[in-house]
C-alpha cells in the first residue's frame, strides 16, 4: 500500500533543511540511526539532500507489478531515491529507471504521462489516512501498528500479537 510522504513536494524537492526548517531535528543524528538500521539489514543507504515527490514513483510501481520482472522496479526506485539521489518524481528518471530493470520505457512513459494508475494511488492513500499511518514504513496488523525501519523481532511480534488477537476473538 502507498502513502503520501510529503506530497505537497514540488516537482525538483525540497533540500532537508528545508523540510525540516523550524524543527529541531538533528540531521546527522537522524541520517546516523538509518544508516545504522541500514547497515543491519545489509541495505545500501547515502546521505541524503534532498527529498522528492514519490507520488510518480508508487503510480509506476503499481504498472510495473504487472509486468514481467516488473517486481524489481521497487528495489530500483528504493536505491535511486536512498542511495543514489535520483529525483523519483521526474518522468524522464523514471522512465530511465524502468528501461534499466527490463520493463518497456514507451510503455513507462505512457503510464506516467497519462496517469493510468492515479486513481490506485489515491485509494491507497486513502487507505492509509483510514489506517493512520503517518510515516514509511508503517507495518499493520490484527489493528496494531508499528512504524519506523525496525528489527525483525520487532516486526515478529507485531505478527504474534495479530495472530494471538485472531485467536482469542
Amino acid at each position: 500500500m502507498h502513502f503520501p510522504l510529503h506530497p505537497e513536494t514540488p516537482a525538483d524537492g525540497v533540500t532537508l533543511e528545508e523540510l525540516f526548517a523550524g524543527r529541531d531535528v538533528d540531521m546527522d543524528g537522524m541520517h546516523n540511526r538509518m544508516k545504522g538500521l541500514m547497515d543491519q539489514e545489509g541495505l545500501p543507504y547515502n546521505r541524503r539532500s534532498h527529498t522528492y515527490n514519490s507520488r510518480l514513483a508508487q503510480e509506476l510501481g503499481i504498472w510495473a507489478d504487472g509486468q514481467d520482472g516488473g517486481g524489481d522496479i521497487h528495489d530500483a526506485l528504493f536505491k535511486a531515491y536512498f542511495v543514489d539521489g535520483i529525483n523519483i518524481g521526474d518522468v524522464e528518471a523514471l522512465v530511465e529507471i524502468a528501461a534499466a530493470n527490463g520493463l518497456d520505457a514507451g510503455a513507462a512513459r505512457e503510464v506516467l504521462e497519462n496517469r493510468t494508475f492515479k486513481e490506485q494511488v489515491d485509494e491507497n492513500w486513502n487507505r492509509s489516512r483510514q489506517y493512520g499511518v503517518t510515516g514509511v514504513p508503517t507495518y499493520v496488523a490484527g489493528g496494531q501498528s508499528v512504524v519506523g525501519a525496525q528489527p525483525y523481532e520487532v516486526l515478529i511480534q507485531l505478527i504474534d500479537a495479530a495472530e494471538a488477537k485472531a485467536q482469542a476473538e
